[in-house]
């Protein structure tokens, strides 16, 4: 029987959101605690992750609150860690697959996301690039799809869908109501090549299989990431356009 988990999260966070799909799905019992990233605790650090980045775990140890974590509980820190982490405390839920070809083509489709998807998801959204890059990265992982099968690896949901999942459900919000650092209007011309255009008519039924999963459902509140990312990347728009304005 596992012993207790204090899980320190935030909704806004996508790396974050792995680890609660993670535990979702594993039907661990765990404690939450929402971390404000943009005013973190003064203990966090200290008692929890010195990075003071979430998600963290707090494993074992006494049952305490969260506000105060005991010193005899193991701390573990980093998402793709803690999905693993969980996978080991709960084989029965298979996140990591039992087959050594499928763990191994996990992995790599982990290794897609990490080292081609995400420097590339930031391109446009965070910094107003163009979009090409981004439609390249999509079409990487898209590549690595079985056809006639629902996840990564077969008929079973893995950690290799957990890594991707956060990112396209906050894409999803960002670019169908232009939310990003690029020229307004141009989110929505996005989402519509992206859902309409058929050049990624395999990811957009992948998609559709993970939003799809309860653990999606009990963990993602698009209504919250809509309001947020609305505020953060207003700011930033207005930044990048002036920079871009003051170039010409």
């Amino acid at each position: 029987m596992p012993e207790q988990i204090t899980l320190y999260t935030a909704k806004i966070c996508p790396f974050a959101h792995r680890v609660e799909l993670a535990l979702a799905e594993s039907k661990l019992g765990y404690n939450r605690f929402e971390i404000d990233l943009s005013k973190k605790p003064e203990w966090y650090a200290p008692k929890v992750n010195p990075a003071s980045k979430v998600p963290a775990i707090a494993y074992g140890g006494p049952q305490v609150p969260p506000d105060q974590p005991s010193p005899d509980s193991t701390k573990l820190a980093e998402s793709l860690i803690l999905v693993e982490f969980v996978a080991d405390l709960a084989p029965a839920a298979a996140l990591l697959p039992a087959d050594p070809v499928q763990r191994a083509q996990a992995r790599f489709f982990i290794d897609t996301v990490s080292t081609k998807f995400l420097p590339a998801y930031m391109g446009p959204l965070a910094r107003g690039e163009s979009f090409e890059p981004f439609w390249a990265a999509l079409d990487s992982l898209q590549a690595l799809l079985p056809a006639d099968k629902p996840f990564v690896v077969g008929d079973q949901y893995t950690a290799a869908d957990i890594a991707i999942t956060p990112f396209l459900a906050r894409m999803e919000v960002s670019l169908k109501n232009d939310i990003g650092a690029y020229k307004a209007g141009e989110g929505t011309k996005a989402a519509e090549y992206f859902f309409e255009s058929g050049r990624f008519a395999r990811l957009v039924k992948y998609f559709d299989a993970l939003k799809a999963r309860e653990s999606f459902k009990a963990t993602f509140d698009a209504d919250y990431i809509k309001e947020k990312y609305g505020a953060r990347f207003a700011v930033i728009r207005e930044q990048v356009q002036a920079a871009a304005a003051a170039k010409a």
